[in-house]
């Protein structure tokens, strides 16, 4: 198959959910790009971007480092999170970054720099190039400013917006999203890793234009301070919300972790995703449903099951772009 015959897949998100959706599609046979929030303001990403004015390399770094073919020993050295002195708390591939940036210029010609170090297979794409702060206005009428805060005010969700309100989008992000077979949206957190990248100005736009099959992939488990007792319906009327109607399928954990797994998440205020699988087809969406949990102590996605659930939309997508359909 040729690298032009391949399917083309487009996933979109940020956070750990999205680099578990790259780590899976990279053994499968086709062409992966990635677009990533750039709203991340806490840990080492909020420092490098108030001391340097960089964009934040956090979830960035998270995704080329999950689609790097290299050596095992080199994605290590660049996931490495110094522990002491006055670069504690950093990581490794963070400072790369960092200097990259200062070096070029260039923060998007600093991501293909380190994504050529370690082979990476694909493309990452910061959603936009713009300097953004993620706001939320809480059900209480109050407004929080900056991700790591809305994450930590522990009251309901209303309505997300950046600052600057309508980023530009990066241009390729944009092209990749038109041209994919297959576009991917989520898992992670959904108001501070999935919506940002869906206010971005061309990148909601690109989804409702592409001919691409849509899936959302919904999260295992909850997740206090922004989806607290949110079941899945939920998680798709906050996406439709504030981007509206973007995505047909699905995907969607009907697994149950053990007893004790469940037991360690609910100390922590954190539960399964109820499937309310009657309501999502109730409003014509398509569910994909089976067990995606991994089987380790974390209850999050299995990365090889969901991408094989995601590439086999593909095929359909395809054959429309050569008229088989």
């Amino acid at each position: 198959m040729t690298e032009t015959s391949l399917p083309n897949v487009v996933a979109i998100g940020g956070g750990t959910g999205l680099s578990t959706v790259l780590r899976g599609l990279k053994r499968l046979n086709c062409k992966i790009s990635a677009v990533v929030t750039v709203a991340d303001d806490g840990g080492s990403s909020g420092r490098l971007r108030k001391d340097m004015g960089i964009l934040p390399p956090g979830d960035i770094r998270n995704c080329i480092v999950a689609l790097a073919e290299a050596e095992s020993d080199m994605t290590a050295l660049f996931n490495h999170r110094f522990q002491k002195g006055e670069l504690k708390g950093h990581n490794f591939g963070n400072l790369f970054l960092a200097a990259m940036t200062e070096m070029t210029g260039d923060f998007q010609e600093a991501v293909r720099a380190m994504s050529r170090i370690l082979a990476v297979k694909g493309t990452v794409l910061p959603a936009t190039l713009s300097d953004v702060v993620l706001m939320a206005e809480m059900e209480d009428g109050s407004i929080v400013s900056g991700e790591a805060n809305i994450s930590a005010a522990n009251g309901k969700i209303k309505r997300l917006r950046l600052h600057p309100e309508d980023p530009p989008a990066l241009s390729e992000a944009v092209c990749e999203i038109e041209n994919a077979d297959v576009i991917a949206i989520g898992p992670g957190s959904l108001y501070t890793s999935v919506i940002p990248n869906l206010l971005v100005q061309g990148i909601r736009e690109a989804i409702e234009r592409s001919n691409a099959q849509k899936v959302y992939v919904c999260n295992i488990m909850t997740q206090p301070g922004e989806t607290h007792n949110y079941t899945a319906f939920d998680h798709i009327k906050a996406i439709q919300e504030h981007a509206g109607r973007l995505f047909t399928y699905v995907i969607i954990n009907t697994g149950i972790p053990p007893v004790k797994l469940r037991e360690n998440y609910a100390n922590e205020n954190k539960y399964l995703v109820v499937p309310d699988l009657d309501v999502i087809e109730a409003q014509g969406y398509v569910p994909i449903t089976g067990n995606f949990i991994a089987s380790d102590d974390l209850a999050h996605h299995n990365s090889e099951k969901i991408a094989d659930a995601i590439l086999a939309l593909a095929r359909p997508s395809m054959n429309a772009k050569e008229g088989l359909y």
